[in-house]
């Protein structure tokens, strides 16, 4: 199993920046790419971006493309979410979650709060 915690969320003005981060740790030698997702109230939960694990592949939600980027450390098992201009559009709770190659997102963090105000 991988453990996954995030950090970083917060309260910010509209066109602030966050970020958030998220550490793994446990069977991390199964990483093949992790990623954000986010749930707004009464929303279903959305994709948001995806690093892999190895390599320098990223993708993104097209809501938050040229605002949001992603990046990895390897070395300290974590992946950050660097967020700017940030729209009150953005408020969720912002899970990290890994997947191992199956085509699925089978560990998920508790998930942060990000709020943005207008």
């Amino acid at each position: 199993q991988v453990q996954l915690v995030e950090s970083g969320g917060g309260l910010v003005q509209a066109g602030g920046s966050l970020r958030l981060s998220c550490a793994a740790s446990g069977r991390t030698f199964s990483i093949y790419k992790m990623g954000w997702f986010r749930q707004a109230p009464g929303k279903e939960r959305e994709f948001v971006a995806a690093i892999r694990w190895t390599g320098s592949n990223t993708n993104y939600a097209d809501s938050v493309k040229g605002r949001f980027t992603v990046s990895r450390d390897n070395a300290e098992n974590t992946v950050a979410l660097q967020m700017d201009s940030l729209k009150p559009e953005d408020t969720a709770v912002y899970y990290c979650a890994v997947n191992g190659g199956n085509g699925r997102y089978d560990y998920w963090g508790q998930g942060t709060q990000v709020t943005v105000s207008s």
